[in-house]
């Protein structure tokens, strides 16, 4: 189910009190923008977003928002942690790990209507690779060290026993540049968002493992 359009205006109010709490460094800029970056803005998970823009919302609640795009939510949290962007679309996951670090950060709205991560198996290596008990040895593609996906694929791992040095985690980041880490075989497996997912199934390059 796609958010509604009044999901959508709340999104736009949650955008302006962003950043205000989401962290003790960041303020809006003099002429009073809202930056906020996302961690994929093509991302389907994160669609809300960009439909806000584009469909008025913010101007609609009298914001003058201006939205970024970082390929990992790593990247997205370090430029809110720099000062740079006053608010963040990216996985909740990193809300608590900053507070476990002593970062004041608040997740102000959360995004759960749509399909999140598919871990892509590549078809040349789906015949060993089955599930994550298979995965020993192999080489995982992540969009970036510390990111929602890593967390993600180390606690599959985990699930099945696998220790995270059995395996290799490789960021390769999202869409063009995790499909030619597909194609090209420097991953066995890797996590990834729609329209990615559906791009490699169409392909016939990559299969659904969870």
């Amino acid at each position: 189910m796609y958010p509604t359009l009044r999901n959508l205006k709340v999104l736009a109010l949650a955008s302006a009190l962003s950043f205000g709490i989401v962290s003790q460094h960041a303020s809006a800029a003099d002429d009073g923008k809202v930056t906020i970056m996302v961690g994929g803005i093509t991302k389907i998970i994160y669609l809300p977003a960009k439909l806000t823009e584009q469909l008025g919302y913010f101007k609609d609640e009298g914001l003058d928002v201006e939205l970024l795009s970082q390929p990992a939510g790593v990247d997205a949290e370090n430029e809110l942690l720099a000062g740079a962007v006053q608010g963040v679309v990216g996985f909740y996951d990193h809300t608590i790990d900053l507070q476990t670090k002593g970062k004041e950060t608040e997740a102000i709205a959360v995004f759960c209507q749509v399909p999140g991560e598919v871990e892509m198996v590549s078809t040349k290596a789906a015949d060993t690779l089955k599930s994550f008990a298979d995965v020993k040895g192999k080489t995982l593609g992540v969009t970036g060290l510390g990111s929602s996906t890593s967390f993600l694929t180390q606690y599959l791992a985990a699930q099945h026993g696998i220790a995270s040095n059995q395996y290799t985690m490789l960021p390769v980041g999202a869409d063009a540049s995790f499909i030619a880490a597909i194609k090209q075989s420097r991953i066995d497996a890797g996590m990834t968002t729609e329209p990615t997912v559906s791009k490699l199934l169409k392909t016939g390059d990559a299969k659904v493992l969870v």
